[in-house]
């Protein structure tokens, strides 16, 4: 799900849509925490990835990095099996 941060738009979206403009990785006790930044028609929104294990938490944050003002949609269809 996706929080309107900034804009006209609804203030609340679901699934892929909208282009990643950026990320902020924070590391809070046991649990990483991942925030999306993304940009849809005239707004922006936030969304936050969670996960248990810090090192795929850090490849997934390296990997987003690589892909600002991409489609969230074509994110969402990378193979990510190589990093199981």
């Amino acid at each position: 799900m996706w929080m309107l941060l900034k804009g006209p738009g609804p203030s609340r979206l679901t699934g892929e849509v909208g282009i990643l403009k950026g990320i902020r990785a924070n590391d809070l006790s046991l649990t990483r925490r991942c925030f999306l930044y993304m940009q849809h028609e005239e707004s922006s929104y936030l969304g936050c990835l969670l996960f248990n294990d810090v090192a795929f938490s850090r490849h997934i944050t390296a990997l987003l990095q690589c892909y600002f003002d991409h489609p969230i949609a074509e994110i969402g269809s990378l193979d990510l099996s190589h990093l199981l």
